[in-house]
């Protein structure tokens, strides 16, 4: 049986891998929304996992600050911000293919550490 946490962390890493796959047939925008919801599927993992609330993208906010003083990670927070700027660029399509790029390997470092923290 999957738990809920499990099928937030298995998404999580399936939309990583698309996004890798968009960014390489440069369609900027589904990379950058797949990035984004690999993110957000893991937050929601390590959020579940505690009993933490992660409906709304405040709750992925409030989970990640949460995430950030239990670790002591600062940089979770950061690599967050690269995520959550991914999802703007879905819907503006204003940021180019480096950034795009760069952005993606924050959140492959994103996904490590928030994996590691679903348990």
């Amino acid at each position: 049986m999957t738990t809920n946490g499990q099928q937030y962390r298995d998404t999580g890493h399936e939309f990583l891998e698309r996004a890798r796959i968009y960014l390489a047939e440069d369609d900027l925008l589904q990379a950058s929304e797949k990035g984004w919801g690999a993110a957000a599927q893991m937050v929601k993992a390590a959020a579940e996992s505690r009993g933490w609330r992660h409906r709304s993208h405040r709750d992925l906010h409030v989970a990640i600050n949460r995430l950030s003083n239990e670790t002591g990670d600062e940089e979770i927070g950061n690599l967050f911000d690269a995520a959550n700027q991914l999802h703007t660029n879905f819907y503006e399509g204003w940021l180019p293919h480096e950034t795009v790029d760069r952005n993606l390997s924050r959140v492959v470092t994103l996904v490590e550490k928030l994996d590691a923290l679903a348990v």
